[in-house]
């Protein structure tokens, strides 16, 4: 069964400040595998997704290269870690309104599914491989750009997300030559899960966080415990 149009055609190029020549493209894009399913239809947007990543991979990492001639590898590689992950992407869609666009089954749409980071970040990704196959590699780009140039500035400013987990490994090992340890709990319905993370350093429990994802609750746990334990110690930034 083909894909059929169904999505406003002003919808997303709106969102993204970019017209859109193949209509079919972009509605691919913004189509979940839960969405194909139901439907009949015999693709959806993970191939765009695998397509997108490697486009947003290449431009992040080129602009990085290029505003940051300072930063050695190593720093380069945290911050378009920093940069690319799925709660970065989750946050760009949701201030896009990709969450409202995307097509979803009628169970991902029970369970939360348009804001649910994992579906908006994949949803990201697809968009930008449509955009790369749409208009070429400079449009893509220019959209990249627009979209994170800012959070890379903000990030090496000292502000913005961070990779606390890893940013409390390296700590800790430093500090205690020890690793930290979590436990993760959760409870509620499918559709509202709540994880609670703890996190133990030396036997010492010096972080709790909470959030709808595990990783979101590892996060917050690790960011505390970061804190906790820098306090203690000379200042030093991330």
């Amino acid at each position: 069964m083909t894909l059929v149009v169904t999505a406003s055609p002003e919808a997303l190029d709106r969102a993204l400040g970019v017209r859109f020549g193949d209509a079919a493209l972009r509605q691919l894009a913004l189509t979940h595998r839960s969405y194909a399913f139901e439907h009949g239809l015999d693709t959806n947007n993970e191939r765009l997704e695998f397509l997108g990543d490697s486009v947003l991979g290449l431009v992040v990492t080129d602009l990085a290269y290029r505003m940051y001639p300072q930063l050695p590898e190593g720093q380069l590689a945290k911050l378009r870690a920093a940069i690319v992950n799925m709660q970065a992407l989750a946050d760009v869609a949701r201030g896009l309104g990709i969450g409202g666009l995307v097509l979803l089954g009628k169970g991902e749409e029970q369970s939360g599914g348009h804001d649910k980071a994992s579906i908006l970040a994949d949803a990201l990704e697809a968009i930008f491989g449509a955009v790369y196959l749409d208009g070429g590699l400079d449009v893509a780009r220019q959209l990249i750009e627009r979209l994170f140039r800012p959070r890379m500035e903000a990030y090496v400013r000292g502000e913005g997300d961070r990779d606390f987990k890893t940013l409390l490994q390296e700590l800790a090992s430093q500090r205690q030559q020890t690793l930290p340890s979590y436990e993760v709990a959760e409870q509620g319905p499918d559709h509202l899960k709540e994880f609670t993370a703890l996190v133990t350093v030396g036997g010492e429990r010096l972080g709790r966080g909470t959030g709808r994802t595990k990783k979101e609750a590892e996060q917050q746990a690790a960011h505390e415990a970061y804190e906790h334990l820098r306090s203690r110690g000379a200042g030093e930034t991330p």
